[in-house]
């Protein structure tokens, strides 16, 4: 008797596991689905831009354009310390001329509390973005001609995925 049992629960759980799900009846489906999702999942991540002047002259502005895009159908929020959404509170560009020295930071180091207020997120429509201009010779000593390589540094903070740098010439 303990013997029937066990062979009924063996073949119910054996019939229970080879369902007749078409996606996954040659294995490829089901690998592309997950695939799909993935990049779905990806695409609906916050990012930003950062564009500039290629050349820029001694004197003018080192003006620098910040935009974050939403991608998803959903609003979504990022938090703006760190970006340039708020005065200079913090070095988050990593700014090095092509030998790689680094521009000096020269404005205001704040100390935060943790976890970010409410009111320290900005939020996005969905398929929307949001710009700003921010002169970084304001927070940042460029004094010598050369190419500069300019990286955002604080993704873990803002939430903000930024991949590209941007490189500019300062001329005197």
């Amino acid at each position: 008797m303990k013997q029937i049992h066990l062979l009924l629960s063996t073949s119910l759980l054996l019939l229970a596991s080879c369902g007749t799900n078409k996606e996954q009846s040659n294995g490829t489906a089901s690998t592309a689905d997950t695939i799909s999702k993935i990049d779905t999942v990806a695409n609906t991540q916050m990012t930003a831009r950062m564009s500039m002047k290629p050349v820029i002259k001694a004197g003018d502005s080192l003006e620098l354009r910040f935009t974050v895009y939403n991608p998803s159908v959903k609003p979504q929020s990022f938090c703006k310390w760190h970006t340039p959404f708020e005065p200079p509170m913090s070095k988050y560009l990593d700014i090095k001329d092509d030998k790689g020295a680094e521009a000096r930071y020269q404005g205001a180091m704040a100390k935060r509390i943790m976890p970010p207020p409410a009111d320290s997120y900005i939020e996005v429509k969905p398929g929307d973005s949001l710009s700003v201009k921010v002169n970084i010779s304001k927070a940042y000593l460029l004094d010598k001609p050369g190419t500069y390589i300019v990286s955002y540094n604080a993704q873990e903070i803002s939430g903000l995925a930024v991949k590209d740098s941007l490189t500019f010439i300062y001329k005197k």
